[in-house]
């Protein structure tokens, strides 16, 4: 079960709405989303939380990149609200790389129509001497993995009251723990 709020800040405090994700497929649906909620371009934080799996906080500042917070990105990469999150920049991967060791996959897949061979094909190459062929041709199968554990800005929420030591403590109903921290408890349970 997932739950989803904008928290916008505002001159008399914090503004919460619950928040419907079902049209937003990207990080840049999510932003816009934020900024639309947004008063005088002051800071919109947006909660999605899996219940006892993960959280996400993306924090958006007027027309700054968005800032980015995950609890376990092993868990949101295996929801399709996380992997709005999970960016190939936070990944720390280069933008399409997905795209390339999926067309390299395919391409290490196909056989040669003029070789008419099948037993030198890589999927049926019964030679057990080298467990591991893509390590000779510079591809890693791994480099597309999700690291575990917390992942992103570990400070997106230290300048409005909760450190970042406290933030990686937090793993279940993290939404409440992080609004009390910012004051904004009230007005989150209002939508909650």
């Amino acid at each position: 079960m997932y739950f989803a709020a904008l928290l916008a800040r505002t001159e008399d405090g914090w503004e919460a709405s619950d928040t419907e994700l079902d049209d937003v497929e990207t990080l840049s649906d999510l932003t816009d989303l934020a900024r639309e909620a947004s008063v005088d371009e002051d800071t919109v934080l947006v909660f999605i939380e899996q219940e006892d799996a993960w959280f996400g906080v993306v924090r958006v500042d007027g027309e700054d990149d968005p800032r980015i917070f995950v609890s376990d990105a092993t868990a949101a990469a295996r929801s399709s609200y996380g992997e709005i999150l999970l960016t190939d920049e936070l990944l720390g991967r280069e933008p399409g790389a997905e795209d390339t060791i999926a067309a390299l996959e395919e391409l290490v897949g196909l056989d040669d129509p003029e070789d008419g061979d099948p037993d030198t094909t890589p999927d049926n190459n019964n030679d057990d001497t080298d467990d591991n062929d893509n390590d000779d041709d510079g591809f890693d199968a791994d480099a597309d993995a999700v690291p575990a554990g917390p992942l992103g800005d570990t400070r997106i929420l230290a300048d409005l009251g909760l450190p970042e030591a406290e933030l990686l403590m937090l793993r279940t109903d993290a939404m409440v723990e992080i609004a009390d921290a910012l004051g904004a408890a009230e007005v989150l349970e209002t939508v909650r």
